[in-house]
């Protein structure tokens, strides 16, 4: 693709990003006209979350980190759940970052052509990312810390109760 393929952007999406978090009143880091830093409180734990916009593939990535110190001898069982889990979802992924020791959900918004993103689409990356670290992050758990096997484990996270007692 050569440079006049790309569509003059008018607004940079950190900025709309930007934007949304001070109307909620989350508490943010702006760490450069291309990346944004918050930090969200969930039920498990503290998650960082990042947003960066990645002009050279026209994306809005989203990354959402949570620490999850992995013993070595664990890593292997922790990757065998990240593939397990990555299959069920519809978009995002899991990585393990073990230099960092900790689990991340990715996501882009590719906004090729000149599109803009909109605060629902930010707001929709923030809370899906949210979700689904608070759905496997039990899960992350029982393998590194409890010695379970990665199916196990799953199988844990995914129940769910129905009706009341």
């Amino acid at each position: 693709m050569e440079d006049t393929d790309i569509e003059q952007r008018r607004d940079n999406p950190v900025d709309m990003v930007e934007f949304v978090a001070s109307s909620r009143e989350w508490a943010f880091e702006r760490a450069g006209d291309d990346e944004l830093a918050l930090s969200v409180a969930g039920r498990w734990t503290q998650y960082s979350v990042s947003f960066a916009w990645i002009e050279a593939c026209e994306a809005l990535h989203l990354g959402c980190a949570f620490d999850l110190a992995v013993p070595t001898h664990r890593e292997t069982e922790v990757l065998k759940l990240l593939s397990r889990i990555n299959e069920q979802l519809i978009f995002g992924h899991f990585d393990l970052w073990a230099k960092e020791g900790a689990i991340m959900f990715r996501h882009a918004l590719l906004l090729a052509g000149g599109a803009d993103a909109t605060s629902q689409q930010a707001e929709r990356l923030l809370a899906s990312a949210v979700e689904n670290c608070e759905r496997f992050h039990q899960a992350f758990q029982f393998v590194a810390w409890s010695g379970k096997s990665a199916a196990d484990a799953l199988a844990c996270s995914l129940f769910e109760t129905v009706g009341n007692a």
